[in-house]
């Protein structure tokens, strides 16, 4: 016998009626639960509102800031230089010329290509920079200014005429010696109605916080001892499509600060990239401008000296330090106290177009080029170094000690000499007299000089700092006696 069913609150056969619970009725939840949907809430009415309009406003902004700067430039910014960074990121890591490099790099490492994609989009995201138009032009080239006149009396030596006529879609680069890292300080503010530079920067400058703000004034940081050919080959492209792009560039050829007071002997790295670059795509020009730099005191030239001496190349940036010093320094400005660091100069010498370099040496393999021209590169940076008090007199006390007169005669025959070879002198009033006092006043403040029975001599243990200002001076008039008194031509 077969038992019915019961269905309960209503007959059989009858639909049974749906209870909702009201709308009004409290859901009782977890907390961590509630905060979790009301950020993602949140999250989505930002993404979806807020950010959007907040994009739009900066970049409003940006677009107005660039187009006051670009109409105050001789050479107005490239689009490289503002496409974002991410961007440019993938389009380095994604060029075919790295996929090249990355598959080489698989098949010899023996490892999967995604692995060393990974590490080449590694690399490429420590290189590129991160260029702010409003952090270059709003604040580094305040700071650059204030810097500057807050250490030395800033003088801009000969600018040569050719440089006005370089041609507008010629890339160009400024080609420096490397003597403190002032020299990045310098040329930023007396090109700033130029142009922006983009700076290549070695590992020193890889420092939380100071990192950040160095790439957003467009720096691009270079490891200069770099074994990797992987990396090699990511950097070199980078370099040659910012070149084939327009974007304004400085280099040091010497590969770091100047351990004696010379000019070094240019590494053609970065030079080759540029060169092989253009070899390969020579529709625009590249046009190196060489950069004489020269300081009646160098910030750093204790830690030079001694790692001449030692052989040991290390200097660590601390930011706190470096914030003290400048905190003191500026204090002792206001009060009165701080008489500066004598004169620091800045010349640019005649361009040197790498298209007429060619078209001179038409048959000379890609390597010798980058050879010959950075010979003449460095040539040409130290014909343009200017010449300043400080570096005069210690190179005119290079031989031993002088009585006052006989010092200021030879200062004088130096000055002529150096004149006569085409030197850009950025003397004080007064001729040899008025370089002698300023170049004593800062040599004998700093105990490198001292007066011994009427004559002025070096101080015995701090003869290395003398030789290192007369270096620079020396260097020009080569092997030719400093007391010689016709000038060479």
């Amino acid at each position: 016998m077969t038992q019915g069913l019961q269905i309960p609150g209503g007959l059989a056969g009858q639909p049974v009626p749906c209870q909702s619970a009201p709308m009004t009725q409290t859901v009782a939840v977890p907390l961590w639960l509630l905060l979790l949907i009301l950020g993602f809430a949140l999250i989505a009415f930002l993404s979806h509102f807020l950010f959007p309009s907040v994009r739009w406003y900066f970049r409003r902004r940006m677009e107005r800031v660039i187009a006051q700067v670009n109409s105050r430039l001789e050479r107005p910014l490239e689009p490289f230089k503002l496409m974002a960074r991410q961007d440019m990121i993938v389009r380095l890591s994604y060029d075919p010329k790295v996929m090249e490099a990355v598959v080489e790099h698989a098949k010899e490492s023996g490892i999967p290509e995604s692995v060393a994609f990974q590490k080449a989009r590694a690399y490429a995201g420590e290189i590129v920079p991160s260029f702010s138009a409003t952090v270059y032009f709003g604040f580094a080239i305040r700071a650059a200014h204030w810097l500057s006149k807050l250490f030395y009396s800033v003088r801009l030596g000969r600018v040569d005429d050719e440089i006005a006529r370089i041609d507008r879609t010629a890339t160009v680069v400024f080609v420096m010696n490397h003597r403190s890292n002032m020299d990045y300080v310098l040329v930023t503010w007396l090109v700033a109605e130029r142009s922006a530079i983009s700076y290549a920067v070695g590992e020193w400058a890889r420092v939380w916080p100071l990192s950040g703000l160095i790439r957003a004034t467009g720096a691009y940081f270079i490891r200069r001892n770099a074994r990797s050919n992987l990396y090699r080959r990511v950097l070199a492209r980078y370099v040659q499509m910012a070149s084939a792009e327009g974007a304004t560039q400085a280099i040091f050829p010497e590969g770091g600060l100047s351990l004696d007071g010379r000019v070094g002997k240019a590494r053609l790295g970065l030079l080759g990239y540029i060169v092989s670059g253009y070899e390969a795509d020579p529709l625009r020009d590249v046009v190196f401008v060489p950069v004489g730099l020269a300081y009646d005191r160098v910030i750093e030239d204790r830690l030079l000296v001694e790692a001449g001496q030692t052989g040991v190349r290390r200097f660590r940036a601390r930011p706190l330090s470096i914030l003290g010093f400048l905190f003191r320094t500026a204090w002792r400005k206001l009060r009165g106290r701080f008489p500066g660091f004598g004169s620091a100069a800045v010349a640019f010498g005649p361009p040197l177009s790498l298209r007429a370099l060619r078209a001179e040496l038409p048959f000379l393999p890609a390597g010798a080029l980058t050879e010959v021209l950075g010979e003449r590169l460095m040539a040409r940076v130290t014909q343009s170094i200017p010449i300043l008090p400080v570096p005069l007199v210690a190179a005119a006390l290079a031989e031993g000690p002088l009585p006052k007169a006989a010092l200021q005669d030879r200062i004088a025959r130096m000055s002529a000499t150096l004149a006569g070879m085409g030197a850009a002198l950025e003397l004080p009033e007064g001729g040899a007299a008025g370089a002698m006092s300023e170049g004593l006043r800062v040599l004998m403040a700093r105990g490198i000089v001292q007066d011994s029975g009427g004559a002025l001599c070096p101080v015995p243990r701090k003869a290395a700092l003398l030789r290192f200002y007369a270096a620079s001076i020396l260097q020009l008039l080569g092997p030719t006696d400093t007391s010689a008194a016709t000038p060479q031509t």
